[in-house]
């Protein structure tokens, strides 16, 4: 597997490096010992699995407050998703930042997320199933979000005509109402 190091800091994009033959193939996604040597978190005691029923699904942007921060493993075992990531790390020189990388069955990538980094993505397909490991166990007292379209971030959503989202999303502060209290710029 290829640890690809991403435009903010702390963030990759995880290729398997796939071996196949006559039966189809074999690819490592993950090992403690290359996380550990590249400095990544290694322990993932919550995994859970986003299934999206259909094209144009926005979930997020979410994350956990301190002392809960989480890192997250993210891949998508089917469909296709666009990913995004916002920097809200306090002194980082990226805060505020995103980017964003197309996850789905065919590639088999897998996103490192940060702690202290919001995470959501969109569905490109129906039937796209999303699956996580994360760092922290499930803390609702930490649960965090800001806006999908905050025009502070100006994320470059694809699907905006075909939006689904929950009405709990759709009503995430924007980051100029986020406060440190929030979890945002804590590290």
């Amino acid at each position: 597997m290829k640890l690809n190091p991403l435009a903010l800091n702390g963030a990759f994009l995880i290729i398997p490096e796939q071996r196949g033959d006559n039966r189809g193939f074999f690819a490592r996604c993950f090992s403690s010992d290359v996380f550990r040597k590249a400095g990544l978190v290694t322990s993932y005691p919550e995994w859970s699995l986003s299934h999206n029923a259909r094209r144009g699904t926005v979930r997020g942007l979410h994350w956990q407050a301190h002392p809960n921060l989480e890192t997250k493993l993210v891949q998508c075992t089917r469909g296709a998703i666009y990913d995004v990531i916002v920097d809200l790390r306090p002194h980082s020189q990226d805060f505020g930042k995103w980017i964003a990388v197309e996850l789905s069955e065919r590639n088999r990538h897998l996103l490192y997320v940060p702690a202290g980094f919001a995470h959501g993505f969109q569905s490109l397909e129906d039937q796209s199933e999303v699956y996580y490991h994360i760092s922290e166990v499930y803390r609702p007292e930490s649960a965090r979000g800001v806006r999908w379209n905050d025009s502070d971030l100006a994320i470059d959503w694809h699907e905006t005509d075909q939006l689904i989202i929950s009405e709990r999303d759709a009503n995430l502060p924007f980051l100029s109402e986020c406060r440190d209290n929030d979890g945002v710029g804590t590290t």
